[in-house]
């Protein structure tokens, strides 16, 4: 019984396996050569921490403040956009823009630094 149960085993490979060594001398195991292009755990906390903060910009900015601040920084689905492209589709200033863009984060980072506050 034993045999067969190690025989099942006998293609599986540990990746943590030498495999061979670098040009110091230090061992290359499979898990240095092996790379992974998944990013879920990233896009998660990244979709969670959005979800956050946009909660926070509704609480705490005036809808103007929110439109202006969600458009610059692209956040839910609207994409990044510059100040003076936000100033033509709310027909403002692009100083009025960055005027009110520095008055609502002053208000966001007041309420992130109160204490007791945990953002995520």
């Amino acid at each position: 019984m034993y045999f067969r149960s190690q025989k099942k085993l006998g293609n599986e490979v540990s990746i943590h396996e030498v495999i061979d060594t670098d040009k110091d001398g230090n061992p290359l195991t499979y898990i240095d050569v092996v790379s992974s292009e998944d990013t879920i755990a990233e896009d998660l906390d990244l979709k969670i921490k959005s979800a956050r903060a946009i909660k926070i910009i509704h609480e705490e900015l005036t809808e103007r403040e929110q439109e202006i601040i969600i458009g610059r920084y692209g956040l839910g689905s609207a994409p990044a956009a510059t100040q003076r492209e936000i100033a033509d589709r709310m027909g403002i200033s692009r100083s009025y823009v960055s005027r009110i863009e520095k008055s609502a984060l002053k208000k966001l980072h007041d309420r992130i630094c109160r204490p007791g506050f945990y953002l995520f």
